[in-house]
């Protein structure tokens, strides 16, 4: 073992930097461990939950918007990183993990903690690389340093992503306590960012097709909380009065021209109306949408053309129409668009106020529904989200809470709250972990919206030695997986309760009083004392009926039935 080496390639993400490290307890990881706790430009944090540790790493590199080291020992725990990476390579986020492992001629050979870790994470990932495991030749530490910061630079690039380094190690893993570490200048390899806009030549076709379509749409997909992206819409939208439609994560409630309810009333309107909506020309930016009545809307009505916008890499076929993957930066793209002669025509304001109609009507049916009297987990969500600090970061598990938080949709006052969900595979496993990340690397608030089920899964998220003054946590407990109670197929089957519901009995004030958390049971604690800070999280646990649940939800969406 050469520590030297190690401590150099700590050193090198310190200088391409790399603020913060995620370890998980091991033997056989110790010299990954050692190299980083004992640089000082790194803050190491260590959690022994390795699933729930990567997304605590997530959360951090999504906060940050620089990659997260994230290291474990050899065996079972590096499969645990795996629902994770999965997350962070769908929503483009830089993860570095490093899984220690043992030497090749030890792999099937019934030695512990030994799997097969070549390529653990399959596709996952955005590369593939291993460190070496004998480090006597002259050549190791060029390799070495050569394969990290290229796995950095690849992190970073567009499509970002995580990328794996598996690092098998021979005995002895600890440094003696009589070795010298020599910590040496390092080589950085620096690469250059290309363009991510069209060229010139391709803006003409561009116009032609703009100037042709008389029904032409923006939809945004999830996006990353950015103001400038959001001006960008706005100065174009004063030149090109197109309706622009997307859900909560698209995290564009700053603009007031966007059709916000759109999941809502779509799935209520009559044939006809919904063909006067369809677009001659759709055009699509961001990732994944949560609203579902709209993905549904756009695949039954069919545009004629479909451009979506991403800096890099293969443009998806969401809604089964694609005609052009345009290789730009949203921002960018749009910023161009309004400087092209392009004179308004009378079809584009009619078809946007034919969109903005049915979100004025369904603004002032949502604001009449939840005028009601109603002791739900819905009305809680509205409350919450009317009651949000500013700034502050608006954390929703899958499931429920991003489903009620998307019908319910955030103000343009409320222009400096960014929302975020693991949409990327849209698992439960690690809501709680990712927002943990996010409140230990940020200096605002962390709102988390979390249903009972994807609450309790991830307990471990809170298994740790760092306090979480600026975490608060809304627990809707309906004591279920109450999203099998909504949806056709499972909510009228006999087997329900027991295998898709899986109802359970418990309640938060344990785990409050286990982890020193402040423990407050809703409907009635103030919202405004709860979002107070102290000296860790808090938690409101919102008990309620699961049919009582139900009954709302199946009320509130016919509130535009004909």
């Amino acid at each position: 073992m050469n520590f030297n080496i190690l401590s150099n390639l700590a050193e090198l993400c310190a200088k391409k930097g790399i603020r913060h490290a995620v370890l998980c307890p091991g033997s056989r990881s110790a010299p990954l461990t050692v190299a980083f706790a004992r640089n000082k430009s790194i803050r190491c944090w260590t959690f022994s939950d390795e699933r729930s540790a990567a997304f605590v790493a997530l959360g951090m590199a999504h906060q940050t918007r620089t990659p997260v080291i994230l290291v474990c020992t050899s065996g079972s725990a590096a499969y645990n990183f795996a629902p994770a990476v999965a997350e962070a390579y769908f929503q483009e986020i830089p993860l570095i993990i490093l899984t220690a492992d043992r030497p090749r001629e030890w792999i099937d050979q019934l030695d512990g903690q030994t799997i097969r870790q070549k390529e653990l994470y399959g596709q996952h990932v955005k590369k593939y690389y291993e460190l070496p495991q004998d480090y006597t030749h002259p050549d190791t530490e060029w390799y070495a340093n050569r394969i990290l910061n290229e796995a950095i630079n690849l992190s970073r690039e567009c499509q970002q992503g995580p990328i794996h380094i598996n690092a098998p190690f021979r005995e002895p893993l600890y440094p003696s306590t009589s070795e010298k570490i020599v910590r040496r200048k390092v080589r950085i390899i620096e690469p250059l960012k290309g363009n991510t806009s069209l060229q010139e030549k391709e803006w003409p076709a561009i116009t032609r097709s703009l100037r042709a379509a008389k029904k032409i749409m923006l939809v945004s997909g999830q996006n990353d909380f950015d103001p400038v992206l959001c001006k960008a819409l706005a100065d174009f939208h004063a030149a090109c009065p197109w309706p622009l439609a997307g859900d909560i994560l698209s995290n564009l409630h700053a603009l007031p021209f966007l059709c916000r309810y759109s999941d809502t009333f779509l799935g209520q309107l009559p044939n006809l109306a919904k063909e006067s909506l369809r677009p001659d020309l759709l055009i699509t930016f961001g990732k994944s949408l949560v609203a579902k009545n709209l993905k549904v809307f756009l695949r039954t009505y069919r545009p004629k053309e479909h451009w979506h916008v991403q800096a890099e890499g293969l443009s998806a076929d969401t809604f089964q129409s694609l005609t052009k993957a345009i290789s730009a930066d949203p921002q960018q793209f749009f910023s161009r668009l309004k400087t092209l002669s392009m004179p308004k025509q009378t079809s584009w304001g009619d078809f946007e106020n034919a969109w903005l109609t049915e979100e004025k009507k369904t603004k002032k049916r949502v604001e009449v529904f939840f005028k009601k009297k109603q002791s739900g987990e819905f009305q809680i969500v509205k409350q919450v989200i009317e009651s949000l600090p500013t700034p502050c970061n608006l954390h929703l598990s899958n499931s429920m809470a991003v489903r009620y938080a998307n019908h319910i949709g955030l103000s343009p006052s409320q222009n400096n709250v960014a929302v975020l969900a693991n949409r990327g595979t849209s698992g439960i496993d690690g809501c709680s972990s990712t927002a943990v990340g996010h409140s230990l690397t940020s200096g605002i608030p962390n709102i988390l919206i979390t249903g009972d089920q994807a609450f309790f899964y991830d307990r471990n998220a809170f298994w740790h030695n760092y306090p979480l003054p600026n975490l608060f946590i809304i627990v809707l407990n309906n004591h279920g997986g109450i999203i099998f109670n909504l949806i056709d197929g499972p909510s009228g089957m006999p087997e329900a309760d027991e295998f898709f519901i899986t109802r359970q009995k418990l309640n938060a004030r344990s785990i409050a009083a286990e982890f020193g958390f402040t423990y407050l049971e809703g409907p009635t604690t103030s919202l405004k004392k709860f979002f107070t800070s102290g000296k860790n999280a808090k938690i409101l646990e919102m008990e309620s009926s699961q049919a009582r649940n139900k009954k709302i939800f199946e009320e509130f969406k016919k509130i535009n039935k004909p």
